[in-house]
């Protein structure tokens, strides 16, 4: 070929025919003996040229061949030094901060990661790179002083809540047709750039800063209880998985009707409310706290705390059944260990003192009502039959009434 002839030094010193040029193609000794050093603009070009050979021939010879494989082979190690020209190899600092991200330099070798910035592969043999420990960007060396958008984790320390309004688009117009993010320029046709809808802000991104990566709408799931993951651009999709186990929704205020309309989240409810009924005994029971039973939550530490908030980790789990068995199997072990386990919390049960029938009752006990300003337990049927008021109250009530008047009769 041409090539091979007007540029015999990208080869091999010798002549090479075309029968052994699989071998020798690329791996001529004035590629790879040289120091870094010595390398010129002329070397880079024909490495360039070199590989475009090599890829002509991979296609020309018998597919699957052996000579086919080592041909490929040699292609790589030519792109590598080709990269290696381009992206020279320094001393680099393990951290480094820029718009509160925390960078740290990566050890790791693989190929099979890209750049947040540029968007192409990182080749982790050869080239310098770095991942935020707060929000898991990743960008080469070279392309961190080119980097504009702060640490997502910032956001989610300062302002930890969700769009919870369905993409909500404003128009292209009002972004000045350019990307929301870096501000290249785009639009739907495509030219210059394609524009791109985020379905968690609503915004249009460039191809740089919006993959076409999908993730689950906290606001779909809210309002439509819809799981379908939709098109998210970068930054939504790294806030999003930041946020994805932070307790932010309170649904009986963003949207109640909810409840009536999902039986797995009443039967959730009545579950967590129970096990806050549950955490008193296990506080004040030495056996619960040597056996950390509440640990059994700690990966969901607002189910201890209350009964209203919740995760979007926690409303997918609703939606698959997940949470329901693994909820049911902790109420569970938590009322063994207080109605069979355990004497001492079995003798803070209450005996029902409107019919005193019965076995001991606790408040977590489905047949049972308590008594909102005392907290006695009664049975159901008993407590909402009788019309008088609480025993309880009454005695406690009385109590004070005498104690107020030895007072005054003192």
């Amino acid at each position: 070929m041409a090539l091979l002839e007007t540029r015999p030094e990208l080869f091999s010193g010798s002549k090479i025919h075309s029968s052994d040029r699989t071998m020798d193609l690329g791996l001529a000794e004035d590629h790879f003996s040289r120091p870094v050093g010595s390398f010129v603009a002329s070397d880079i070009e024909q490495l360039k040229l070199a590989i475009e050979e090599c890829k002509k021939l991979i296609l020309e010879l018998p597919e699957h061949s052996e000579r086919q494989k080592d041909t490929v082979v040699k292609l790589i190690h030519l792109r590598l030094k080709l990269q290696e020209l381009k992206d020279p190899e320094e001393d680099e600092p393990n951290l480094r901060i820029l718009l509160e991200h925390r960078f740290s330099k990566e050890k790791s070798k693989s190929v099979k990661q890209t750049c947040d910035k540029c968007s192409t592969i990182i080749w982790g043999l050869i080239q310098t790179w770095y991942t935020c420990t707060g929000c898991y960007y990743r960008c080469h060396s070279k392309c961190m002083n080119l980097i504009t958008k702060p640490c997502v984790r910032s956001k989610v320390s300062h302002q930890s809540e969700y769009e919870l309004s369905i993409c909500p688009e404003i128009g292209l117009d009002r972004q000045d047709y350019r990307c929301a993010e870096c501000r290249t320029p785009i639009s739907l046709r495509g030219v210059p750039n394609e524009a791109r809808q985020c379905d968690y802000t609503g915004q249009y991104y460039c191809s740089t800063c919006h993959w076409n990566d999908t993730a689950i709408a906290p606001a779909r799931v809210i309002h439509n209880w819809e799981f379908e993951p939709r098109k998210v651009c970068r930054s939504s999709l790294r806030y999003l998985a930041l946020m994805m186990s932070r307790p932010v929704l309170k649904l009986k205020e963003i949207n109640p009707l909810l409840f009536n309309f999902v039986e797995e989240l009443v039967e959730i409810r009545k579950l967590r409310q129970d096990i806050l009924l549950m955490k008193p005994y296990f506080i004040t029971c030495k056996e619960a706290m040597e056996a950390r039973l509440l640990l059994q939550l700690q990966d969901r530490q607002h189910f201890v705390e209350n009964d209203d908030m919740y995760s979007l980790q926690d409303l997918i789990d609703i939606s698959s059944g997940r949470l329901s068995c693994s909820l049911t199997e902790i109420h569970t072990t938590f009322a063994k260990h207080i109605k069979l386990d355990c004497e001492r919390c079995q003798a803070k049960g209450f005996v029902c003192e409107l019919c005193k029938e019965g076995d001991i009752l606790f408040p977590f006990d489905s047949h049972t009502s308590v008594c909102h300003d005392c907290s006695a337990v009664f049975h159901r049927d008993c407590y909402y039959d009788n019309s008088t008021t609480c025993p309880r109250c009454a005695r406690m009530t009385e109590r004070k009434q005498d104690v107020v008047l030895d007072i005054k009769d003192a």
